[in-house]
């Protein structure tokens, strides 16, 4: 047989073909509207808004609630329980869930899975006042409570995403001569990223709505917007409130959505 003549096992060249076409068809670029769309609709509405709270008759205590400065540090405020709790998940979350589906730990994914669940079955108000009681008040028991409320997402679609990778890939990897570590860098992440995204942004979400509840152990955030305006029966302090987390919560989800399309995998070189 000449050396021309040579072609690779029949298996690894189609493993190949497979994963060519796998990482082809998972790069689907969304469409232009609902990558701008979602960010233009959520400047229009707080442009709207902004204009309302510039003109709007206000009482002193509503003009309170609602300066500018106020408003800013409740927003700064918010987005560090955000950020913060959301780099934790991941830290703990991801390389969790990579160990769950390796061969020694694979057994023990079902309970820890559940146990993740747990904390995020329980009403998230009660597991943070629970904590706040045991722990104290401030900003590292809120952060605490999110962590326990959002891992569960993460984890979960991290151990999906893994153990949905065709085993013919991973098979071919292998018998190119890629170590473990190499098939996992190479084949099993980069296919796995599409379903890890998504938990990541759902974990997002979630981060960015229940942080308002961070206000009741005094931990800050624009929840205490919420509060102030049903306590003291303010119903533009209430309104503003759930405005601006809604639209956070928005500008999160499309900027989860951009960063997956980034790392969506372009083929696997």
């Amino acid at each position: 047989m000449s050396v021309l003549d040579t072609k690779p096992p029949a298996g690894i060249a189609d493993a190949k073909a497979a994963a060519a076409s796998l990482a082809s068809s998972q790069h689907r670029r969304p469409s232009l509207g609902l990558m701008i769309g979602q960010p233009l609709s959520v400047v229009v509405v707080l442009a709207a808004w902004a204009i309302w709270r510039s003109q709007a008759e206000l009482d002193s205590i509503e003009q309170r609630q609602l300066d500018w400065g106020l408003l800013g540090r409740l927003t700064v405020e918010h987005l560090k329980l955000t950020v913060v709790a959301t780099v934790i998940v991941l830290a703990v979350a991801v390389p969790l869930g990579i160990a769950l589906t390796r061969p020694r730990l694979r057994r023990a994914a079902p309970i820890v899975v559940a146990v993740a669940n747990a904390g995020q079955a329980a009403p998230v108000i009660g597991l943070i006042v629970l904590l706040a009681i045991w722990l104290g008040f401030g900003f590292w028991t809120a952060i605490l409570a999110l962590c326990l409320y959002a891992i569960l997402p993460v984890l979960r679609n991290t151990i999906v995403g893994l153990q949905g990778v065709d085993r013919t890939l991973v098979e071919a990897g292998r018998g190119m001569g890629m170590s473990n570590r190499s098939v996992l860098g190479r084949i099993e992440l980069p296919l796995a990223v599409p379903v890890i995204m998504a938990g990541i942004r759902t974990a997002l979400v979630l981060v960015v709505g229940t942080a308002t509840l961070a206000t009741f152990i005094d931990a800050g955030g624009l929840g205490s917007l919420i509060t102030t305006g049903i306590r003291l029966l303010r119903y533009p302090v209430l309104i503003s409130g759930a405005i601006l987390v809604a639209a956070l919560a928005l500008l999160i989800d499309w900027a989860g959505r951009v960063l997956e399309e980034i790392t969506r995998p372009r083929g696997l070189g």
